[in-house]
C-alpha cells in the first residue's frame, strides 16, 4: 500500500484545482485500547515509533495501550496519542509525497502537530505531555470536575450561560473548554457550576452530554498546571515548525520560539478555539483534511464547520486505503 502522487490536481467540471492539503492531530478523548494494532501488522514504523517513545519515557507505551485501566489515566493516554499520531506520521511520510501546507492539533494534538513539524522531537514531546497530564491531574487533586459537550446553542449563548453561572454564584465554575464546531461546544467546571450550568442548558431546551474525562481542560481550573507547564516549556528545546502550525490559543501561526511556547501553556487554562482554527483553513482555500492518529473525531468535527472540508481519518488499513484512493485521483 504506497503512493507517490498526492499532490496531482483534481478536476472539477473543466476546471484543474490544486490539492490544497492540511493535516490535524486529534487530542485526548481519541484514544481506544489496541488503537493502531492493525496499521502495526502492516507497518514496522509503527511499534518502531512507540519503542523510540517508551526508551524516552523509561515504560511500555505499547504495552499500555492494551490496557484499558492504564490507558485512561492522563498521563499516559497523552503521550500514547502523541506516539500514535507521529506514527501514522511517519506511515505518511513513507509512503506519499503529501506537502501539507499546514499542521493544527486539538489541543494534546498541537504537541503532536508541533512534533511533526519538527519543531520538538518525539522524545522531547512524549516526556513533555507526560507531565503535562501529571500536571493536569495534580491541578484539580480533591476537587470534583466534569465536562460535557453543549449541543444545539452558539458559541455566544454558552458563553453568556456560562458568564451567567458564575457571577451568580463565587462557588461554580463553568466555562467554555473547547469550541469544537457550530452547535457543539464542551464546557467543564467544578461539580456545583456543572450542575447549575446543566439546569440552565435544560431550561433552553437543549442538550448537554457528559463526558468521560478524567480533568477540566482548557478552564481556570487548570491555571496552577498551566503556570507549572511553562517552567517545563521554558526548559525544552524547541525549533521554529518546518511546516506553519496553527496553534489553539489565538488561532492562529504564532512566529517565534517563545510565543509558541507561551500559547503552548496557556492553552491549558483557555479555551481550544477549533472552529476558528477550522475557519481559518477554509480562509487558505484547503480542500483536504488528513486526520492523522488515533479515531475518526476531527474528520466529523469538519463536516460540520460552516465550510465544511472533506477530511479522512487514518487509523485503520481500510481508511489509509480510502486516503490513498482520494489522494491517486486525477
Amino acid at each position: 500500500m504506497s503512493l507517490k502522487q498526492s499532490q496531482a490536481v483534481k478536476k472539477q467540471g473543466q476546471i484543474e484545482v490544486p490539492r490544497r492539503i492540511a493535516v490535524v492531530f486529534p487530542g485526548q478523548g481519541s484514544q481506544t485500547v489496541g488503537m493502531l494494532n492493525e496499521l502495526a501488522e502492516s507497518y514496522p514504523i509503527v511499534e518502531q515509533t512507540f519503542s523510540e517513545a517508551s526508551e524516552a519515557l523509561g515504560f511500555d507505551l505499547w504495552a499500555i495501550c492494551q490496557d484499558e485501566a492504564e490507558l485512561a489515566k492522563t498521563e499516559y493516554t497523552q503521550p500514547a496519542l502523541l506516539a500514535a499520531s507521529i506514527a501514522v506520521w511517519r506511515i505518511l511520510q513513507d509512503t506519499t509525497d503529501i506537502e501539507p501546507l499546514y499542521l493544527a492539533g486539538h489541543s494534546l494534538g498541537e504537541y503532536s502537530a508541533l512534533c511533526a513539524a519538527g519543531a520538538i522531537s518525539l522524545g522531547d514531546a512524549v516526556q513533555l505531555v507526560h507531565t503535562r497530564g501529571q500536571l493536569m491531574q495534580q491541578a484539580v487533586s480533591g476537587i470534583e470536575t466534569k465536562m460535557a459537550a453543549v449541543l444545539g446553542l452558539d458559541n455566544s449563548q454558552v458563553i453568556s450561560i456560562c458568564e451567567q453561572v458564575e457571577s451568580n454564584d463565587d462557588d461554580a465554575i463553568a466555562s467554555p473548554a473547547n469550541f469544537n464546531s457550530p452547535g457543539q461546544v464542551v464546557v467543564a467546571g467544578n461539580a456545583k457550576g456543572m450542575e447549575i450550568l446543566g439546569q440552565h442548558i435544560q431550561c433552553t431546551g437543549k442538550k448537554m452530554v457528559p463526558l468521560k474525562v478524567s480533568v477540566p481542560s482548557h478552564t481556570s481550573l487548570m491555571q496552577p498546571a498551566s503556570d507549572a507547564l511553562a517552567e517545563k516549556l521554558a526548559q525544552c528545546e524547541f525549533e521554529l515548525p518546518e511546516i506553519p502550525v496553527i496553534q489553539n490559543r489565538h488561532a492562529h501561526e504564532e512566529k517565534t520560539v517563545a510565543a509558541i511556547k507561551k500559547a503552548l501553556a496557556e492553552q491549558l487554562s483557555h479555551p481550544v478555539l477549533w472552529t476558528q482554527t477550522m475557519q481559518k483553513l477554509a480562509d487558505k482555500h484547503i480542500n483536504l483534511i488528513i486526520e492523522c492518529g488515533a479515531g475518526t473525531v476531527l474528520s466529523n468535527l469538519a463536516k460540520r464547520q460552516e465550510t465544511p472540508i472533506v477530511a479522512f481519518p487514518t487509523d485503520k488499513p481500510e481508511r489509509l486505503t480510502k486516503l490513498f484512493d482520494k489522494l491517486n485521483e486525477e
